[in-house]
């Protein structure tokens, strides 16, 4: 996957997109991510990005020029390279709200572009080139770099071969719309506190049925808005009617 992201802000960027499974990512050719500063392409003399808005109000806005010109540029070496143009993402308070859905529809895709905003808002004209606009959640930071960056991760760990388990990103939390059970590893006594005999079974049956029964009783005590009901099979049904008369 080609990701693009248009910034002010490299540095923000640089480094979490150089570590762990990203930055692994990236050196098995797995995923590639330019970033490209649109202050470069500003025709103003002085290199400015940003004016003060028609009709007054406080703060400064985005201008286009920059912004598009920096697209343009990013979108010709991707035609250079058989890329195609694929989606452009604006990181927006008022935008869709991100989640785990939409990151397995973004893993996808071929190419991305991020266009991070900044200052009090920008001109509504980039518009033109943008094909979504996703929220991380109901607050407001000083830029979107690190909503972009939020996103980036978690569309990447769902591009086949970036995780080394195949199964570790089914079995996360909201990948299979529950949260995931505890997990355990040595030793199995730590302090007192020892692990479920059951995940020392060796029993694969009663392990999974285990991890389905606390993965329901978890979301049922913290997150029951996630429980889609008509989705459950029947053995979920059957431990989440136990869970919540053990609960009760």
């Amino acid at each position: 996957m080609q990701i693009d992201i248009l910034s002010l802000f490299p540095d923000i960027l640089k480094g979490p997109l150089n570590a762990s499974i990203i930055g692994k990512a990236i050196n098995r050719n797995l995923l590639n991510i330019d970033i490209t500063n649109f202050r470069d392409y500003s025709t103003n003399k002085h290199h400015n990005v940003d004016d003060m808005p028609y009709g007054g109000g406080a703060g400064m806005l985005l201008q286009p020029q920059p912004i598009i010109d920096a697209f343009d540029h990013t979108q010709q070496v991707a035609k250079e390279n058989d890329i195609s143009t694929g989606r452009v993402i604006l990181t927006d308070p008022a935008g869709k709200k991100f989640d785990e859905n939409v990151a397995a529809e973004l893993a996808k895709e071929e190419h991305l572009t991020f266009l991070c905003g900044h200052y009090e808002g920008y001109d509504e004209r980039i518009k033109q080139i943008v094909t979504d606009e996703y929220s991380i959640g109901d607050y407001v930071l000083t830029g979107g770099e690190l909503p972009t960056l939020v996103m980036i991760d978690a569309i990447a760990r769902l591009i086949p071969g970036v995780l080394g388990n195949k199964g570790s990103a089914a079995d996360d939390s909201f990948s299979s719309g529950l949260l995931e059970s505890p997990q355990y590893t040595r030793p199995a006594n730590f302090r007192g506190q020892e692990v479920p005999a059951v995940l020392t079974s060796g029993d694969h049956q009663k392990i999974s049925d285990w991890r389905l029964k606390e993965s329901l009783r978890k979301t049922y005590l913290r997150r029951p808005d996630l429980i889609n009901y008509k989705k459950l099979s029947k053995k979920a049904i059957k431990l989440l009617a136990e869970v919540k008369i053990e609960e009760e």
